[in-house]
């Protein structure tokens, strides 16, 4: 019998093949494009970075010292303060030391002496022993040194390190390398002890 009704033809396989293929493409395409344009983008915003005025070219001070625990006291960000960058603070003269403590423990404590074996003569805490309440934390942070290096035995500028003993009444010694930064940038609002300039002014780095 034959049919009574038409129908449309069923598309073939090459057809139909060819229907899906632009909607892949156009996807393809799409990805392509976006992909392109952000790996356009990422050189730009370098550029825009690479500029007189970048972040990357500026000086960046480390975002930390020193740092140590010792029976529950933290001793954090330790640092010594030299002359402005290209400068030496000389032998003979004084530096300053910079830190902040934590007394972690259940106990109070003190901070009763330091040393400088190597780098200084002898190292002052202007005000005294510092008293260190249980959970309590001390700054010594500045911009006014309280731990100073007197009678340097050699001479100091950025970039190097000195070796530091603090001492506390209860928690006992420790040793820190404790990084020396330039009187310069974040740091140039610091001061240098009272009587640095007793020995010798600053002199250039070689």
């Amino acid at each position: 019998m034959a049919a009574t009704g038409v129908s449309a033809p069923l598309p073939s396989p090459s057809e139909e093949a060819f229907a899906v293929i632009p909607s892949r493409s156009g996807r393809t395409v799409a990805n392509r494009l976006l992909i392109g344009a952000l790996a356009l983008l990422i050189p730009a915003t370098a550029g825009c970075e690479a500029g007189l005025n970048a972040p990357t070219l500026e000086f960046h001070p480390a975002s930390a010292g020193a740092n140590a625990i010792v029976n529950g006291i933290k001793i954090n960000n330790v640092f010594v303060l030299s002359a402005p960058s290209g400068s030496s603070v000389p032998a003979g003269s004084s530096a300053g030391v910079f830190l902040a403590l934590f007394n972690g423990g259940t106990s109070d404590d003190q901070l009763v002496g330091a040393s400088a074996p190597g780098s200084a003569a002898s190292v002052q805490i202007t005000g005294g022993p510092v008293s260190l309440p249980v959970q309590s934390a001390v700054n010594l942070t500045g911009p006014h040194p309280e731990v100073v290096l007197n009678g340097l035995t050699r001479p100091l500028s950025g970039g190097q390190a000195v070796r530091v003993i603090l001492s506390f009444q209860h928690a006992g010694a420790v040793t820190l390398d404790v990084p020396v930064e330039p009187q310069s940038y974040s740091f140039s609002t610091f001061s240098a002890p009272p009587n640095a300039a007793a020995g010798a002014s600053a002199t250039a780095t070689p």
